[in-house]
């Protein structure tokens, strides 16, 4: 059975793009459980509100590859050794996620079969359309391709409305807001001002895409309870990168 969205909201499929550092909270590795199920209580709430949500995690709470290869480390393999840490964080919120009574499915870009679903583009917007959370695990089963990236591409590919990307502070800034008190926040940015100025939204790749595609970016802070539901119902939450013309 198909599920409704709410008319109150103002996006009926959204990617959530989370980072695997958001997930450590203030635990400095790993994941913080009081952190993984605020989140999840907040996906919980939008999802049963018949709003379809996927999710992309990172793995840098675990490892991070480009870190690795800088330090040596063949670039390859340390992204393949990143990836596996994102299946290890979808996993994760599965579980959480599940024990609060949504319906998830995790599916990775490498195969593992024991543990995930393969990735088919087909399968998850179906997923989707039941009223499941689909988590996309193991980035895009390359090398050379950030989480970011990764993100940009299945929200194309599931078709959503937005990429929303949960990051620690209240939305995108000229500057680290928690080293300089006088940084100056954005509520609104052009896809190409991003560029121009190295604005630390998404990488380039994920921001071209989103250009090419007329997707938008809404940049939230995901440690402000109800924030997810906020955003979706269209208030002014954060940061929204898009077109001109949007």
């Amino acid at each position: 059975m198909e599920h409704e969205a709410n008319e109150d909201y103002k996006y009926r499929r959204v990617l959530l793009k989370l980072s695997g550092e958001a997930l450590m909270g203030e635990v400095g590795y790993g994941i913080d459980p009081v952190v993984i199920g605020a989140l999840a209580e907040q996906v919980r709430t939008v999802s049963k509100a018949g709003v379809e949500v996927a999710i992309v995690v990172g793995g840098g709470n675990i490892f991070r590859g480009f870190t690795a290869a800088t330090k040596g480390m063949d670039r390859a393999q340390a992204d393949y050794i990143g990836m596996l840490a994102t299946v290890m964080n979808a996993l994760a919120l599965q579980e959480v996620l599940e024990k609060l009574g949504v319906y998830t499915r995790v599916m990775s870009a490498i195969d593992m079969q024991s543990v995930a679903e393969p990735y088919i583009r087909r399968r998850a917007i179906r997923h989707l359309e039941k009223g499941r959370v689909v988590i996309f695990a193991a980035g895009t089963g390359a090398p050379y391709f950030t989480t970011d990236t990764t993100a940009a591409l299945r929200a194309l590919e599931i078709g959503a409305d937005c990429i929303m990307k949960a990051t620690k502070v209240d939305g995108v800034f000229d500057a680290d807001p928690k080293e300089n008190p006088d940084a100056k926040k954005f509520d609104e940015l052009d896809y190409i001002e991003v560029l121009q100025r190295g604005l630390k939204v998404m990488d380039a790749t994920a921001i071209s895409l989103g250009m090419d595609n007329d997707l938008p970016i809404m940049v939230f802070n995901m440690e402000v309870p109800g924030n997810i539901e906020r955003a979706l119902r269209g208030e002014r939450v954060g940061t929204i990168v898009k077109g001109g013309g949007r």
